[in-house]
Formats: C-alpha cells, structure tokens, sequence
C-alpha cells in the first residue's frame, strides 16, 4: 500500500476503475444515457476519458516502482518490464477467449476456436503501452520520454494521412490502422462490436496511447516532488488547460477520436486528466477533505485484478442462461427494468459495480494486493 500523503493517486486510480466498469456493463446499451457511452466516431463522451486515464494511471503507478529500478541491474529491470507485459498481454488474450466454450443449437456446449479470438484489446493495449514506456524511461531522460511521446502523435498522424486507403483517412474501414490489423491478424481476430471487423485497440493505434502512460509518469513524478507546494499543483492545473486547449486547436486538423484514438483524443484526455489529478490533490492534501476516499482506494489498490474480475463477471453472466436467456440480460429485463429502461440500465451498472468493489473490499482488509 502506498503512503497516505499519496492517497490523491489511489483514489484517481480508483475512480478510472469504478467509471470503466459502470460504463461497461449496463444493464442495456441500447437504453443507456449517452453520456455513458462512447462517441459514436469523431467527437468525445465523459465514457472516452475512463480508458486513457487507465493508462495514465498505470503511468502514475510506474512513477513509484521506478525509483527501485536504480538499486537492480539492466537484466533485473528487463525481466520484470518483459515479464508484466506478457502477463497483462496474455491475461487479456485469454479473457476474449474465456469460458472457451459456448452453447451450440443442440443446447450442448463446444469449444471456442483458437482461429476466432480476438488478438488485442484493452489489457493488451495496456501491456504495450507499458512496455514501450517503461523502456523510454528506464533507458532515456524524461525530457527526452516525452518529445519523444509527443512525437509518435504526429507520426501517427502522418501514417494516417500518408497510407489512407480512400480519400478520407479516418474512414473506419480504409485507415491505415485497421488495413493493417487486417493485413496482419486478420478479420476473424479483430473486435467485430462495430458490425465490422474493425478493432478500437488496433496495433497502429496503439502507438499514440503511449504517450497517456509516459504523460501519466510525468504527472506522478510532478506530484511526487512538488505536493507540497501551491505553485506546483497550479503548474499542474495550467499544463492540463494547455493541453486541452491544444487539443481543441488540434481537432480542426486531426479530429478527437477515441476509436481511432488521435494525437488529439491523447491531448485532450492528457489535459483533463492533469485537472483532475490536480483537483484531487487540492481537495485531499491541502483541504483534507477525505469522506469518500477510501471506496476509491478499495479499486486503486488492485485496479487490474478488479478489472479483470469484472470483465470475467460480466462475461458469465451473458454466458449462463435462464431459460431462452441469459443471466445477465434477464437480471435486466426482470429486475431493473422496473425501475425504468434508462435509469434501470444505470441501476444495473451501479450494482454490478458495487458487487466487484465487494470483492476489492474482502482483499484490502485481508491485506491482499495482486499486482498484475
């Protein structure tokens, strides 16, 4: 556990955590309020902020575990970078492929083909971005991390412009991202939730979210060194408006899109995520208002292993059926859509979520942290 004049970090964390589950599973997507669903293309949803920040929080936490890196050698610091990787790669891997079995017309169950699972995804784009970061910082001065972040942006851009495959470079389709996923893995291995086997966590695209982990880096080792100090946290507050700001400029050019996940989009959540770090710290550290923390740290202090619970949880409930329907989807239809089919679908979502910090609860008091 970290220490308590650090909670401000946990508890970012811990929201990301808690927001990224309440907008992935409500009760009905078709009845859910649309500011907890992703934009449909171009444009921006509060729900677009809560994966960027998972990935700028993952940067916040490797601001902490690198200060050990300089006690341990090259091939000690390579073994564990390489090591969390394939372990955070392979754990989402294997989620799209699990329960590996599905039920068949005849009510029985066969197994889910290999030729079928989705290659990336969320946790897979988390173990690379990881990785490319915790190499840059490992071997390269921040400075240095972070021109060289701000570069892959607009190298992302370029290819995008460059190797466009009509004449609009951001067409779902014929972008350069997904023609190379295509190329690559092939449509049976792409995320097919658009219709299409189009995949939101493409390899290319991936390139650009890099620079949401270092900025995260940045951002806790700023607060690391100036937390106690008013002109600190409003440099902090300042550079996010800026990046915000940026990005808005930006998005006449290169527009905000999460799917695609532009050197605008990485701006933007950048940005606001400074404001909101910088928000939390005012309010915890200097007005130590701490009411509501610790339902907050129960998710940041095992953020993966809760996400991926959820994602697991989530993923049974639409596996075991009730009658002609699945759990989850009778949960809903018999349950929440009492309440109303919007507020119902929200309903469920807080539920659900309440559940898995049960679960985070149970092993922060039995002093358990699995980190993933």
């Amino acid at each position: 556990m970290q220490p308590a004049r650090f909670t401000a970090l946990d508890v970012f964390r811990g929201m990301t955590v808690c927001f990224m589950i309440i907008v992935n599973t409500p009760g009905s997507y078709e009845t859910a309020y649309p500011p907890l669903l992703h934009a449909r293309w171009h444009g921006f949803t509060p729900t677009d902020l809560v994966f960027p920040s998972f990935m700028f929080a993952v940067g916040n936490a490797m601001s902490f575990v690198t200060k050990k890196w300089s006690t341990m050698s090259n091939g000690a610091v390579l073994g564990k970078i390489f090591k969390r990787t394939i372990i955070i790669f392979l754990l989402g891997y294997l989620m799209y492929w699990f329960p590996f079995v599905h039920w068949n017309e005849s009510g029985g169950l066969s197994g889910n083909p290999i030729g079928n699972t989705r290659i990336m995804g969320v946790l897979q784009r988390i173990a690379l971005g990881y990785c490319a970061a915790a190499l840059m910082i490992h071997y390269l001065r921040l400075n240095t991390v972070l021109r060289l972040s701000l570069a892959f942006l607009f190298i992302y851009w370029l290819i995008l412009l460059l190797f466009r495959g009509s004449a609009d470079p951001y067409d779902m389709m014929t972008n350069a991202g997904t023609r190379l996923d295509l190329w690559l893995f092939g449509p049976n291995h792409l995320y097919h939730g658009e219709g299409v086997a189009f995949d939101p966590e493409g390899l290319l695209s991936t390139l650009p979210s890099i620079a949401n982990v270092t900025f995260g880096y940045a951002a806790g080792k700023w607060i690391q060194e100036k937390r106690n100090s008013y002109e600190g946290l409003t440099k902090l507050l300042l550079a996010g408006i800026a990046l915000i700001f940026l990005a808005l400029c930006w998005n006449n050019f290169h527009p905000i899109n999460k799917k695609l996940w532009t050197g605008s989009y990485v701006l933007l959540t950048v940005g606001i995520d400074c404001v909101l770090i910088a928000a939390l710290v005012y309010l915890i550290d200097f007005l130590k208002i701490k009411r509501f923390n610790y339902f907050f740290e129960v998710f940041g202090r095992n953020p993966l292993f809760i996400y991926l619970v959820s994602e697991i949880g989530a993923i049974l409930l639409w596996f075991i059926p009730i009658g002609d329907k699945p759990l989850y989807q009778w949960l809903f239809q018999n349950i929440f859509s009492k309440a109303g089919m919007y507020f119902g679908s929200f309903l469920f979502a807080i539920t659900f979520m309440l559940f898995c910090w049960l679960f985070g609860y149970v092993l922060d008091k039995r002093k358990i942290y699995v980190r993933v």
